[in-house]
């Protein structure tokens, strides 16, 4: 399966999607394209949000199975600088029909059912990116240990492993931080302020582990099959998909209060 929401004219602002499934008899006509598409080359369906009406945009769009061999669905892949053991795709829907009983819940709550869904994925963003961490410092760790310049260890300059241990700090921060946002979703709570802040230090720790530790690799770290160079283009995305930075500071705003009110 995959989720189609993302589209050209709407990513990371969702209300702005433009691809429409209107009813006609008995059926909805999907036309529309979606962009950035996870699995989006080999799935057999996707969850598909849609405008089914006119209206607010947060209370218009719904949520619709659509098998992925229907009449109309063209695909084209994505080509991406990292992240290539995952396919991406754009997808094309020309006048698409599928059974009204396809659609999820209830109409008109797509934006809402979906919105769930991200706060899920961002928390499973973060804790995805924890034993990535730990397993980059640990080979920079013996990397580093065994590399001699100048007489000695690269790990026997203070400058190497302090900074490690400051990463490795960072690192279980991020985790206790998971962990809080895990408990509460467990429990039943609101965890969407403690979820968007584990996504944005996730994205930005990622980036600051990479490229520390490809540093310590020196031109072996730059080399293509090297795993540091691998997570270095890999992990860039943590901090763009399933919301970028940028979205989740607004969010942890709104929590603050100090969001500026829309005029």
């Amino acid at each position: 399966g995959c989720i189609a929401v993302s589209e050209t004219t709407g990513g990371s602002d969702v209300a702005a999607i433009k691809t429409s499934a209107r009813i006609d008899e008995g059926d909805y006509v999907i036309n529309g394209s979606k962009m950035w598409i996870t699995n989006g080359m080999q799935a057999d369906w996707c969850c598909l949000l849609a405008n089914t009406s006119e209206g607010a945009a947060h209370r218009n769009k719904s949520l619709i199975i659509v098998p992925m061999d229907a009449a109309g669905i063209s695909r084209q892949k994505i080509r991406k600088i990292g992240m290539n053991s995952s396919d991406t795709a754009q997808l094309f829907f020309d006048n698409v029909r599928v059974p009204k009983r396809n659609l999820i819940g209830q109409e008109g709550m797509g934006f809402t059912f979906q919105m769930l869904q991200f706060q899920e994925e961002r928390l499973w963003g973060a804790a995805n990116s924890l034993k990535m961490m730990d397993r980059l410092i640990d080979q920079t760790i013996v990397y580093t240990r065994e590399r001699k310049v100048f007489g000695k260890s690269v790990l026997d300059n203070q400058s190497v492993h302090f900074r490690l241990a400051e990463l490795r700090t960072e690192v279980e921060c991020l985790r206790a931080l998971t962990y809080q946002a895990v408990a509460a979703y467990v429990s039943g709570k609101d965890m969407s302020r403690l979820a968007s802040m584990a996504k944005l230090k996730s994205g930005r720790l990622c980036r600051e582990v990479t490229d520390a530790c490809l540093q310590y690799w020196g031109g072996m770290g730059f080399a293509w099959d090297n795993p540091l160079s691998r997570a270095y283009r890999d992990a860039r995305l943590v901090s763009i998909g399933g919301g970028a930075d940028e979205v989740m500071l607004g969010i942890i705003a709104k929590f603050e209060g100090t969001l500026p009110g829309k005029s």
